[in-house]
Parts: structure tokens; sequence; C-alpha cells
């Protein structure tokens, strides 16, 4: 049945990735017209966001954002189709480097890297990547049921040269890695809410007390990887420039969480420049009532800690 469904479904999907991307567009605006106007998907969820994240912008502003954020949604979702059939040549031409200089430096001396990043602006064609970086690239996903269409999207995300790896098996690959000596840089997008009792740590984060990542933060630190942030911006329809900026290239000098919320600081700085690009479809602030029940949690986990430290 898998092979029956990725028969009869790929050859389109294929095929509506070839149009030209001015045609592209225009389903883009249909389907805005679509999600925004009829079906309403996730309408109210990115407009609480949006009001917690903005409590100084007025209700008509919310909803401003919220629409020319769905237009923007759209359009990702049009672009991370045309992935399949885009070239080498016009990825290039549509998603462009500030600064690669600044990681390529880096891979230079020697160093790995942890690359930290958000869902801001388009982050599927970030899989460009290693099309300007001397250095191998690794990147996560997430396995699909269909066994073959697993294999098409790891297909499309590994072709400009991204080196794909089970989320599940990050820490088993960057550990091997590291082992062996084998330098490389690993794409590690921070910016969503971990599972209540997986968190570590809760920070301030557009105004509201939340959990957060911290994954990046122990993966240097334990291995003394270089930390880069890259931030991308939407110039106009289509086109898209990437910044990398150096967080440190000494972890183990920041102690406690610091490391993480210099990450976060720089983030929520650059989602402030173009709030309608970064993606608020998920529930980014759904645990912000659940920090005393995260202390019962951790209750035993946290005194052990502290007496460890004592």
């Amino acid at each position: 049945m898998n092979l029956f469904i990725y028969t009869i479904t790929y050859p389109f999907i294929w095929l509506f990735s070839s149009l030209p991307m001015r045609v592209l567009y225009w389903v883009s605006d249909l389907l805005f017209i679509l999600i925004y106007y009829i079906i309403g998907y996730r309408k109210e969820v990115v407009k609480n966001n949006l009001k917690m994240a903005f409590p100084d912008k007025s209700g008509k502003e919310i909803d401003q954002l919220t629409k020319k954020f769905f237009k923007h949604f759209m359009d990702i979702m049009i672009e991370s189709v045309k992935t399949f059939s885009i070239s080498e040549k016009e990825m290039l031409k549509r998603y462009t480097y500030k600064n690669p200089e600044l990681v390529n430096s880096l891979a230079k001396e020697g160093r790995s890297i942890v690359l930290v990043g958000a869902h801001l602006a388009n982050w599927e064609w970030s899989v460009s990547m290693p099309l300007v970086l001397d250095i191998n690239v690794f990147g996560t996903y997430s396995k699909l049921a269909n066994p073959h269409f697993d294999k098409r999207i790891k297909q499309n995300r590994t072709q400009f040269g991204v080196i794909a790896v089970k989320t599940s098996e990050t820490i088993k690959n960057i550990h091997q890695n590291y082992s062996n000596k084998k330098q490389a840089l690993y794409i590690l997008l921070s910016d969503q809410s971990p599972m209540l009792h997986k968190a570590q740590y809760w920070r301030n984060f557009f105004n509201t007390n939340v959990p957060v990542h911290t994954g990046a933060q122990t993966i240097a630190k334990k291995y003394d990887f270089a930390v880069v942030n890259y931030s991308t911006k939407k110039v106009k329809r289509g086109y898209y420039e990437t910044e990398f900026s150096l967080v440190t290239d000494s972890p183990k000098e920041f102690e406690g969480y610091k490391l993480t919320d210099k990450y976060f600081e720089i983030t929520e700085e650059a989602i402030k420049k173009q709030p309608e690009c970064y993606l608020w479809t998920h529930k980014r602030f759904k645990h912000k009532d659940k920090y005393d029940e995260w202390l019962e949690i951790n209750k035993n986990k946290l005194s052990k800690i502290k007496k460890a430290k004592s």
C-alpha cells in the first residue's frame, strides 16, 4: 500500500514542483484565501501567540500581522515543494549567504561547529549551505512512516550536500564523529518548545517564562565546539539572505545556561525585525503556566543537583 500511494502521488508532486515560481505563487495566493478565510487553520493559535509576544500592538495590528504571516506561511509551503526540482543555480540566486567566510574561517582552524538558528523566513532552503561552506554539514530529519516517501524526502534534503541524520541518532552521530576526529557542522534549530518532562531550563522569551531547549549548549560545552548563529531574512517574495554570527568560540567559559540565554536573545531580536516570517503556528507558549508542575516533576532531580554542587 505504501508503494502504491507513493507511485501515484510522487509524480504529481514533482510535476507541480517543476512549475515556474510565478505560477507556484499564484497557487500560494489561492491557498492563502482557502487556509486563512475559509478553513482558518490555526488562525487563533497564531493570533494568540502574537498577542503574547507583542502585547503593545493593537488588535488591528495583530490582525494585520496574522494575515501577513499566513501569506508568508503559504509561500514557505510552496517553496518547500519547489525544493524537489530546484536547480543549484536557482537556489543560490534565491537563497544567498552574506558572510560564509565566518564559518569557513572556523573550519580552516579545524573547529567543529554547532550552528543554531530559528524557524524564521525560509529555514527549508538552508539545505543549500554545503554549496558555500567548506565543512561537512549534518542536518536532522524525522523518519516518515511511508519508507518510499522517507527515502525521497531524505534525498531531497541531501541533494546539495547535507548529511541527513535521524533526530533520534543525533547525539550518537556527534559522539562518533568526535571520537573519530571528524570535523563537522551540526544544524540545530533550537527555538521550539521542549516536552515538559525533558525540560532543563526556563527563561523569558517574548515576555513569557517558558522552558527552552538546551541541547545545543550541552553539545558545544561537552565537545568544545564553536557556536554560530544563522539568521535568515526575507528580502522579497522568493528571495532570502542568511547571515552568520559568532556566538562563541569558547563555550566552556559560559556558566550555567548563559550560552542558551545568549542564543535566545539573538533569536528574539531577529524575530522582531520580521515577525510575520516566524513560525507562529506551533504552540510556543503552551507550557507558560506549568512552571510549578515542572518543579514538582523535577523536585528530586533538582535536589540531587543542588547537593552535588554544595
